[in-house]
């Protein structure tokens, strides 16, 4: 008896836990990096009666999502309508709700999954007298196997395939309060032929994001489990293939800053080199102001042959004196051409004197000299007295 009361007791919290479970519906793992987008895929036709459409969705384990196709589901009971599973951000990071069954449709994210599931609720068909209705306007049924259509137009307003809710770039949806009150009815987990589907779309490699990049090899199938099924429907390839770094990437973007290093660092190093370069330019202009006084005051014995040889040669730069080349030629002119061409051939003596005269202010230094010379001529004399 104590046996059986230990096992009536272990069942009943299983039964509780299980409960809970399916009231919340969140499974409890949390990845960084988001779920690749929905696929675009057809929907395959409806195999019978009281099928309703489960669409597909994203899952993850062993550290890669993995598409569970979408696929046509007994219900479990009459009047039961299923509420997708989806993402949702929270706890820093994106955390997946489980589907589940009931009697109204709940808060899926706001997802927009197609054929009839546009974000809210479901128009892809009612029940009605025990019988389920299907829209022909969002489901591929068959009208000569199943009576029991009816003909609706849905706007779908939403024209991206984001497969989250909230974080960055999730979709941005909260339940209504309609929502909220289906979130606290009663709920029935996925049937066992929808697990069995789950575990086979896991033991898929082709159906892993990082073998596919977003585009699953099966994308749909027309009954649970049947991948091999002629009927089974391929994704199509659109838009940039999906790889789990980019998301990273994009979910931390501010890695921007060691960027700046670098232009600071090379302006720094232009600052100083500009600077000794008008320093050097100062210098050189003022060497040919220096040497100009400073050959006039001490070299007022020599030949004045030799003076306008002399700053020719110690302008090394023709660049930094411009302004005495022009000066040149204005003082040229007052002269006569003859008197220009004489010093060029080694004129006399007296005439260089002459000429030198009303330049410079100190033409006298050679008197002393003519009179030492008259003084040594008479000593020269009294030698042979």
């Amino acid at each position: 008896m104590r046996i059986l009361s230990s096992i009536r007791s272990t069942l009943f919290a299983f039964v509780v836990l299980a409960m809970s479970m399916s009231a919340f519906g969140q499974i409890g793992i949390s990845i960084s990096i988001a779920p690749p987008e929905l696929p675009v895929y057809e929907q395959p036709l409806c195999p019978g009666a009281g099928y309703l459409w489960t669409p597909g969705y994203w899952a993850y384990s062993d550290d890669d999502y993995y598409f569970v196709p979408g696929t046509w589901v007994m219900a479990p009971e009459p009047g039961l309508l299923w509420t997708p599973a989806y993402w949702g951000w929270g706890n820093n990071g994106y955390v997946f709700n489980q589907g589940y069954w009931g009697q109204t449709v709940g808060f899926y994210g706001g997802i927009s999954y197609g054929y009839g599931y546009t974000g809210d609720g479901y128009q892809g068909g009612r029940w009605q007298g025990g019988q389920f209705y299907y829209n022909r306007s969002v489901s591929n049924v068959n009208v000569t196997n199943i009576h029991n259509v009816y003909n609706t137009t849905v706007i779908n307003t939403t024209v991206n395939r984001v497969s989250y809710n909230g974080g960055n770039g999730g979709i941005v949806a909260r339940p209504t309060a309609v929502q909220e009150t289906a979130a606290h009815e009663r709920h029935i987990p996925p049937v066992a032929v929808q697990t069995e589907h789950a575990q086979a779309a896991r033991s898929n490699p082709e159906q892993r994001a990082a073998v596919n990049h977003g585009t699953p090899q099966v994308a749909a199938t027309p009954k649970p489990g049947a991948f091999s099924d002629h009927g089974a429907v391929h994704a199509k390839a659109t838009g940039t293939p999906y790889t789990a770094t980019a998301n990273r990437a994009a979910a931390q973007p501010p890695a921007k800053p060691p960027v700046a290093h670098p232009e600071t660092n090379a302006a720094r190093t232009d600052r100083p080199a500009p600077k000794p370069q008008p320093e050097a330019n100062r210098s050189e202009v003022n060497k040919p102001e220096a040497n100009k006084p400073e050959a006039n005051k001490p070299e007022p014995n020599r030949a004045p042959a030799a003076r306008p040889s002399q700053p020719e040669k110690n302008q090394p730069e023709p660049k930094n004196q411009p302004e005495p080349k022009r000066n040149e030629p204005a003082q040229r002119p007052q002269t006569a051409p003859a008197e220009h061409s004489q010093p060029d051939r080694t004129p006399p003596p007296a005439e260089k004197r002459t000429a030198s005269q009303p330049q410079h202010p100190q033409p006298a230094p050679m008197k002393p000299e003519e009179q030492k010379k008259q003084a040594e001529k008479p000593k020269e004399n009294e030698k042979p007295q």
